[in-house]
């Protein structure tokens, strides 16, 4: 994937890694970019900061016709998309004491959302035989959010349907990338860590907290690489090998993080 000429759709746009993968794509060359957002004014202001070839749009990705009308909007301007972000995300701060409500909203948006977005962009870039999803999925899709159980179980849910539409599509010339960082300097993480939130305050002991536009260098990367996982923490793929091959060694040394951190 290069990036220069590209029609770019980016939820969650607004802020954090969103709005910095929308500065980078821009100044990579993108044809357009689509900031859409819950916060439309937010949407409006990092749309305007990036310059011209932004758009802002309000969206609701738990509203799978909202998320339709979105495309449908941006192939009418534009001609068609040629990468979609499904980065907007949300996070319980709790166990198996959040109510329904808040599964269901972490559901909603961390999983469904992606799937409205590819039922929505799969006709048109099948049928030019090529297109680029990338699914912001979190370092907790590969590992766990300590702390955080709906955050861990929806962003591995998301993982799985990521390599469910690469293994079924690639062929097809549909590339997938699942972006899987760790700690980034976000509103999501201060305000964990200024809560004393026990997954954030693990995020922050288990590796840097890399800033937004050190996470949009990583994607650059690894879109141009056509990577399916990105992996801005290198050291989560070594987490994850270890995940693998000892389980119960990986689960018990970070129970001895946790009661660490409570001490």
């Amino acid at each position: 994937m290069n990036l220069t000429d590209r029609v770019v759709v980016i939820t969650g746009g607004a802020g954090g890694i969103g709005s910095a993968l929308a500065r980078r794509f821009a100044a990579e060359g993108a044809a357009a970019v689509v900031v859409a957002d819950l916060d439309a004014d937010a949407a409006r202001t990092v749309a305007d900061g990036v310059g011209p070839v932004a758009h802002a749009a309000a969206l609701d990705v738990t509203d799978e016709e909202q998320v339709r009308a979105l495309v449908a909007d941006t192939e009418r301007r534009y001609g068609r998309i040629d990468l979609f972000c499904a980065n907007a995300g949300v996070t319980t701060s709790g166990g198996v004491e959040v109510d329904d409500a808040g599964w269901d909203r972490a559901w909603r948006v961390n999983v469904l959302s992606h799937v409205y977005a590819a039922r929505a962009v799969l006709p048109a870039m099948l049928a030019r035989g090529g297109g680029y999803l990338l699914h912001t999925c979190s370092a907790a899709g590969v590992l766990t959010a300590v702390g955080d159980a709906a955050y861990t179980t929806t962003k591995h849910a998301a993982v799985g349907f990521a390599e469910w539409l690469s293994v079924t599509y690639r062929d097809q010339g549909l590339r997938v990338s699942a972006l899987c960082p760790q700690g980034v300097d976000t509103p999501m993480l201060a305000e964990g860590l200024a809560a004393g939130h026990l997954g954030a305050r693990v995020i922050a002991a288990s590796g840097a907290v890399l800033s937004p536009d050190q996470v949009a260098d990583s994607v650059v990367t690894g879109l141009a690489e056509e990577r399916f996982l990105i992996l801005p923490h290198p050291e989560v793929a070594a987490y994850a090998l270890r995940r693998a091959e000892d389980p119960d060694g990986w689960q018990a040394g970070l129970r001895k993080l946790v009661r660490r951190l409570r001490a």
